[in-house]
């Protein structure tokens, strides 16, 4: 049996349909929008709202004030908006019911004002849409522009001279006339940056011979101890993401200029935390799921905008450089425990290998963009004399889960709630590298090895002078 349907004359249905477009519209749109921005995206508006003073102390530590006053006027400014479109809509929706009326009353004179009145109406609507569309777009871009705001515990400083020291492992070989990677006769037949330079320009390097393969013993190694000892789920991801992706690990918008993008619109991964973390966007993971640990070895690109001029010797600060990343996707009750989890995994692997290191809890004023607390895993560069970094461990809060929609349904029944996530180097391979090389130098040019290597390495233990496995 076929359906029949009647319909109005087409001026009426016209009008009635298109009304009921527009009021569909308008109250997805603003559903979406209080949805995506009230309680998804980066820092809940709606606790901004209710403690203003709270939100601006935090943000002061990071540097930034009175940052409330200009969120609370320009929501309060995008939520008028959406009411005037739908005060528009619902007179818009009036006159269209009063055509009906006049049409069955064949009043040709209210029938034309009425369906003037809906033209006038519709044309309004849509132009207060647009505006409502338009601070919300603002809002947004504002809202992304803005750090995480800082755990209490985490020291006040406006640079990394105040970091502050929690914890030091080893003690720094004594070596006399200590050389940089480099430098070391040993080394200097595995690496090439002449050659690096003419392929790819500054800031690369070509790894040869025994040099390449310590750099690829030490990336098994950490995935190793990591799958074995710690256990996390090694996963291979792509090096090439989506806009979205850069956006949910927050590398997005703030800091697009370091990162390289190809010309059909992929970013090349900063780091896999871009990718193990997304892996979660978008999801609704039951409490049971949690927690959820990670860990890959990726290539990974910088462009390294704003270093000039910093670490351009040797292979400390590279354009392309290797990985072993750890991510973590916790419960919120677990996020800080996770943290200090973590911090002892990327320790254990400096400690295998007996390179001397020390922990800092970074400053407010040094602290990244997403993070709430991080700690610096810094090992000893006997050719700097100084310690430098190979590894951040950060707890991320729920800020990166709002950007990607990860969120988790608590056991005991209730509403989803916004997953934890934290992340971390496990460590640096290039710079593990370094480390090592340096650690393990000898007056005549040779390099002791760490015996935890040495499976890796066909059972030896040292290279050369002359740069050979021994």
């Amino acid at each position: 049996m076929n359906k029949v349907i009647s319909l109005k004359p087409v001026s009426e249905n016209f009008v009635s349909i298109s009304h009921i477009c527009i009021h569909f519209m308008i109250v997805m749109m603003h559903k979406s929008q209080n949805n995506r921005i009230g309680n998804n995206l980066m820092h809940d508006i709606k606790s901004i709202r209710e403690n203003p003073q709270d939100f601006d102390q935090a943000l002061q530590l990071r540097g930034i004030y009175g940052m409330s006053a200009k969120i609370l006027s320009l929501d309060e400014e995008r939520r008028s908006a959406i009411l005037d479109a739908e005060t528009a809509t619902a007179d818009q929706n009036k006159a269209a019911k009063e055509i009906g009326k006049a049409k069955s009353s064949n009043d040709e004179n209210a029938f034309k004002i009425l369906r003037d009145l809906v033209s006038s109406k519709k044309k309004e609507v849509a132009s207060k849409s647009a505006r409502a569309k338009e601070l919300d777009q603002e809002l947004t871009d504002l809202l992304m522009t803005i750090p995480n705001l800082p755990l209490s515990d985490v020291p006040v400083g406006k640079d990394e001279l105040e970091n502050v020291e929690i914890f030091k492992w080893g003690t720094p070989p004594e070596i006399k006339n200590a050389k940089e990677h480099f430098e070391i006769a040993g080394a200097k037949p595995g690496m090439d940056f002449e050659t690096a330079s003419k392929l790819s320009g500054s800031r690369f390097v070509l790894l040869r011979g025994s040099i390449a393969r310590v750099h690829r013993a030490l990336s098994q190694f950490m995935l190793d101890i990591h799958v074995t000892e710690h256990d996390l789920t090694e996963t291979m991801t792509p090096v090439l993401v989506r806009d979205e992706a850069m956006y949910g690990t927050n590398q997005l918008p703030k800091f697009a200029e370091d990162s390289y993008k190809t010309t059909n619109g992929w970013w090349l991964i900063p780091t896999s935390e871009v990718t193990l973390t997304n892996t979660v966007s978008g999801r609704n993971l039951s409490e049971a799921d949690l927690p959820i640990r990670l860990t890959a070895h990726t290539l990974c690109f910088r462009s390294e905008a704003g270093s000039a001029g910093k670490d351009t010797s040797g292979m400390l600060r590279q354009h392309q450089f290797e990985k072993v990343e750890m991510v973590s996707i916790t419960h919120p009750d677990q996020s800080l425990a996770e943290h200090t989890r973590m911090t002892k995994c990327a320790q254990a692997i400096l400690e295998k290998l007996c390179l001397p290191y020390r922990i800092v809890v970074l400053c407010t004023g040094d602290m990244g963009f997403g993070a709430r607390k991080t700690h610096d895993l810094e090992v000893w560069l006997p050719g700097q004399n100084k310690y430098r970094e190979i590894s951040s461990v950060s707890v991320c809060g729920d800020f990166q889960a709002r950007r990607m929609l990860a969120r988790f349904k608590p056991t005991d029944g209730g509403k989803l709630k916004f997953v934890h996530t934290l992340n971390g180097s496990g460590v640096a391979v290039g710079r593990c590298l370094i480390a090592v090389l340096e650690n393990g130098q000898n007056e005549d040019g040779s390099i002791s090895l760490p015996a935890a290597l040495s499976p890796y390495l066909g059972g030896c233990n040292r290279i050369s002078s002359t740069g050979h496995l021994e």
